[in-house]
């Protein structure tokens, strides 16, 4: 529905300095396809580059009347709150937003096309509201299917949410893209589909259709592909945290051959809600034991899938403490160990491929 072309306008409200915005920050790091102002009522004016790090020169105002000069044709919600609801600031420029006639996306919980205020606004033709966070239509259980496609799958897996897991696996398209090979990505959550167009919000699929629902994607994404090329699905959640389900129907539905272990160096325990017990993430070597472990099951070829390499997330340290960081963990797990968005997708394209 988001054509790869289409002028688009952020609406970051809150959400430019920190992962409540992560959604918006993705696709100003990943999208192709042109995005002409952001949105963010307290950084409005500031050097987008020098505020995120993301160099990308987009201008950042305060409001989305002042957006409207910049020529968009669709307003997306950047933002990925806690519960996934449109936050109540936000709603004044949505309005405005589809009065100018622009299209709205959002991955939100909240089913925009079925808000009153929102319903009640004139649409032009072809003007629409995409809600792209909603179980497709058909699903099966899953069967296994993935598992005589001939292409490689790689699947991202997490230490915790909110590590680096799209951002591994759309770096790794990047660097296989440089070299001439086939590489296809499979989104499972909102900005991953926002960015790419295609995959499954895996959060809004009810849980005994989950991995059909993964697996659908993955068909989908691989048809036609031969065994030199790489299905790189983005991971969900973790295994290590108390709140998370993803991991598992992302294992059945991907049947991946390979594994990526992403991390945020210096992390000992995962994101809860505020008060919430601690929950330790435990020793890099026993999580990806437990992760291969899984991968093993429930599968009819037999294979083992291993953990290839590790992405280690080092965007909160400076040069000389992530090389260190990066330096430890390799000595720890004895795998390559690489921070993707830092050093680039080459390095750890080279560990998954050489990897058999």
């Amino acid at each position: 529905m988001l054509s790869p072309d289409a002028p688009l306008v952020l609406m970051q409200h809150g959400g430019l300095d920190n992962l409540s915005g992560k959604t918006g920050l993705a696709m100003l790091r990943y999208r192709r396809g042109p995005i002409v102002a952001v949105i963010d009522p307290a950084h409005a004016g500031a050097d987008l580059p020098t505020l995120t790090g993301i160099p990308r020169p987009v201008p950042v105002v305060a409001d989305m009347a002042a957006a409207l000069a910049h020529g968009p044709a669709v307003a997306v919600v950047g933002l990925a709150p806690s519960g996934g609801r449109l936050p109540q600031e936000m709603r004044a420029d949505v309005c405005v937003a589809l009065e100018a006639g622009l299209s709205l996306a959002s991955g939100l919980h909240s089913r925009l096309a079925e808000d009153p205020d929102f319903a009640a606004i004139p649409r032009a033709p072809g003007q629409w509201i995409w809600d792209l966070r909603q179980e497709p239509p058909g699903l099966e259980v899953a069967a296994a299917r993935a598992a005589a496609l001939p292409c490689r799958r790689l699947l991202a897996v997490g230490s915790d949410m909110a590590v680096g897991k799209m951002s591994t696996c759309l770096e790794l398209a990047a660097a296989a893209g440089r070299r001439g090979l086939d590489a296809r990505f499979v989104g499972t959550g909102q900005a991953g589909i926002l960015i790419s167009g295609q995959g499954v919000a895996l959060d809004a699929v009810r849980v005994d259709y989950a991995a059909g629902a993964v697996e659908a994607a993955v068909l989908q994404a691989a048809a036609g592909a031969g065994p030199e090329a790489l299905v790189l699905v983005e991971g969900q959640g973790s295994l290590a945290h108390p709140g998370s389900t993803a991991t598992l129907p992302l294992l059945r539905g991907s049947q991946p051959t390979d594994l990526l272990l992403v991390h945020r160096a210096g992390q000992s325990h995962v994101r809860t809600r505020p008060g919430a017990v601690p929950v330790a993430i435990p020793p890099l070597p026993e999580l990806i034991a437990v992760c291969e472990g899984l991968a093993a099951l429930g599968r009819p070829d037999g294979l083992r899938p291993r953990v290839r390499a590790i992405a280690l997330n080092t965007a909160q340290l400076e040069d000389a403490p992530a090389a260190q960081a990066l330096g430890a963990v390799a000595e720890a797990t004895g795998l390559p160990v690489v921070d993707p968005v830092r050093q680039g997708g080459d390095t750890l394209l080279r560990a998954v491929l050489e990897g058999s």
